[in-house]
């Protein structure tokens, strides 16, 4: 239409419509809610529109579920990295761990500058608000969060520290594979996983298999009874009794010949205050929100064979535990 004041043609704005307005937001929305857990490419082919076409209004959908979502503000957060692809090109995902959902994708890297740019956006007021941040032993990320929120108490991700004590035992059943020959290897080899798995995880026939390599290796079957008994220090009230039981866990490698283990020890020794947080009452959190929503990220990624778009993946994990519209 022909605007009186300047002249020029306009166009209305209609409510209804989408951001392409050959679109009403209800189809907009429609094509978001499929998007959820089907490829573009699929919906486009069943829909009959351009791939690009389907991808916009994707990102409408989700857009609106942030702004419905609202501005975060944590207490509590969970701090990780994702790979966007191959050649240790990184990103840091943070998550609200009261919410439970993500509420920032971004940075350059894994560094303390990228960390730092997620306080910068949340602002000072709201970074004082943080009382505990939940992450990996990463000294970048530690340092960013006493800088930027200096009242935040540190605790380590306990699926991160059961991972290094996976590595640990892992390099264990090398050496032991490197140091026997002949028949005595055949119980090792291609028990990897059987040895990393959690006992209740595993199949009557991987089982078997473990309890027959315990029982043909003495020291291996010490290494998978320590990595077996250390998740206990998770289950203590207060910080006194978690490091009675690590003293003790530590005794038990005298004379073990288990240096992966004694090294994994030390490493816990350095950052003792951040494993035993968990104990104090106020950090009771659930851990495993991050682990869940790093295998989500993946599943995202692997849908799509990889995202050239940046924008439209930061959108998907922003979004990927927001109820739908």
């Amino acid at each position: 239409m022909l605007c009186r004041s300047c002249g020029k043609v306009k166009r209305e704005r209609l409510e209804f419509l989408a951001d392409n307005p050959f679109y009403t937001k209800r189809f907009a929305y429609y094509v978001g809610r499929r998007c959820r857990t089907a490829t573009v490419q699929d919906i486009a082919k069943e829909l009959k529109l351009d791939w690009h076409t389907v991808k916009e209004l994707d990102k409408q959908y989700m857009k609106a579920q942030l702004a419905k979502a609202g501005k975060p503000r944590p207490k509590v957060i969970g701090v990780d990295e994702i790979a966007i692809r191959k050649g240790h090109t990184y990103r840091i995902v943070v998550s609200d761990l009261e919410k439970t959902r993500p509420i920032w994708f971004g940075g350059q890297d894994r560094s303390e500058e990228s960390l730092t740019q997620f306080f910068a956006e949340l602002g000072k007021s709201k970074s004082a608000r943080i009382r505990l941040a939940v992450m990996d032993m990463w000294k970048p990320f530690r340092k960013a969060t006493k800088a930027c929120a200096p009242q935040a108490a540190i605790l380590y991700d306990k699926f991160h520290v059961l991972r290094h004590l996976g590595e640990a035992l892992d390099r264990v059943r090398k050496s032991e594979y490197g140091r026997l020959s002949g028949k005595d290897r055949r119980f090792i080899k291609g028990q990897k996983y059987t040895l990393l798995s959690h006992r209740d995880n595993l199949t009557l026939e991987g089982r078997q298999a473990l309890k027959t390599l315990l029982r043909a290796n003495k020291r291996l079957n010490i290494a998978y009874l320590l990595k077996e008994s250390f998740g206990q220090l998770w289950s203590y009230e207060r910080e006194g009794w978690a490091r009675r039981f690590f003293e003790n866990w530590k005794a038990a490698l005298k004379w073990q010949r288990l240096r992966p283990f004694e090294k994994f020890a030390e490493m816990i020794e350095r950052h003792w205050e951040g494993v035993a947080a968990y104990c104090r009452p106020q950090n009771k959190v659930s851990l495993g929100f991050v682990e869940g929503l790093n295998n989500k990220i993946r599943v995202i990624q692997r849908r799509a064979y990889g995202f050239r778009d940046e924008e439209y993946l930061r959108l998907k994990i922003l979004t990927s535990m927001l109820p739908e519209l």
